[in-house]
């Protein structure tokens, strides 16, 4: 097996980029919590914008770090999808935040806590398939990591359908309705980009088991 730390060139600093990457996106995962869980504390929009914002000068420094370290077309083509990858987790939370605290004042009976639960995870398991890079983890290793993910995002799958088929009841206010499926579409693909992630991990140890 080649090893991850050839794939990415001797020069740890992608290593390190691409952790401060993942762990931006968990860190916007639990902002996330802390907004879902506690609405009616007055939460800003800037804690989210500030960690996007920081995970974006990451993505930016690794591509100009690309630039001047030597690596393959392939190697190169890796790492800045990995690095695409995570930069969407916390772009897409930001996103829900923002529509979310426009609406807030209607939603303030609705409970988001396992929405906040699953996406905590999958960003977890984010983290940790990124790090395992730098171990130069086996492809089972990072399989098995995929499958937990793969469980978050099947589990996601299940409560929008439950969601849903509540939300279509005809107990709730048009408004309301319109709302809530845009909120859950929009925590579905916070999953979704989670998931994106934890394939690109898995495809560049794939490639190279």
């Amino acid at each position: 097996m080649i090893s991850i730390q050839k794939l990415l060139g001797k020069d740890s600093v992608f290593f390190d980029l691409l952790e401060e990457s993942a762990a931006e996106g968990l860190a916007s995962a639990h902002a996330l919590n802390r907004l879902l869980r506690n609405p009616n504390d007055k939460p800003a929009l800037e804690e989210f914008v500030k960690l996007r914002k920081k995970d974006k000068e990451i993505t930016q420094a690794i591509a100009k770090r690309l630039v001047k370290t030597f690596v393959t077309t392939l190697e190169r083509e890796d790492i800045e999808a990995l690095s695409s990858a995570l930069y969407k987790v916390p772009k897409t939370i930001e996103k829900f935040a923002e529509r979310f605290l426009m609406v807030a004042h209607l939603l303030k009976d609705v409970d988001f806590s396992r929405h906040a639960y699953m996406i905590e995870q999958a960003a977890e398991h984010v983290l940790s398939m990124v790090k395992a890079l730098r171990r130069g983890a086996h492809l089972e290793e990072i399989k098995e990591l995929n499958g937990r993910m793969q469980q978050v995002e099947g589990d996601a799958d299940k409560l929008i359908l439950e969601l849903y088929k509540d939300l279509y009841s005809g107990r709730y206010d048009p408004l309301k309705v319109l709302a809530l499926k845009d909120l859950y579409e929009m925590l579905e693909k916070v999953i979704d980009r989670c998931r994106d992630a934890g394939n690109t991990v898995t495809i560049i140890v794939l490639k190279h088991s």
